[in-house]
């Protein structure tokens, strides 16, 4: 049986059907330096239990297996509270005071404003 696994690169091995998926992880690890324990290798959507055979897991010949590196995840924000929040961040500008109008300039007046208008 031939398996590709795409690990960065395609590699082709040479498996049996009775090889477990800590196997094909272990044959991985010697050819790309990850370690089996850092290894997933998904099919369909699922990833494969290590102490599976190929067999069991459906895998059929000539089948292409990616193999992602599970790295360490953390948190990005101090809480999830505080994510997308500018507040803090930008500095706060004063407001300008305003000009104070009287409520004579807003309101036009009525009648006549100067001797040439019409009303």
């Amino acid at each position: 049986r031939q398996l590709f696994v795409s690990a960065q690169e395609l590699h082709t091995l040479k498996v049996t059907s009775q090889e477990t998926v800590i196997q094909i992880k272990a044959h991985v690890a010697s050819l790309k330096g990850m370690a089996p324990e850092d290894q997933i290798i998904p099919l369909a959507g699922m990833p494969l239990k290590d102490e599976a055979t190929i067999s069991q897991c459906g895998v059929e010949v000539l089948t292409t297996l990616a193999v992602a590196n599970c790295g360490l995840g953390g948190k990005v924000h101090s809480s999830l509270a505080d994510a997308g929040k500018i507040r803090g961040q930008t500095p706060k500008v004063a407001k300008q005071e305003k000009m104070k109008t009287g409520f004579v300039n807003v309101v036009p007046t009525f009648g006549k404003k100067d001797p040439n208008a019409i009303s």
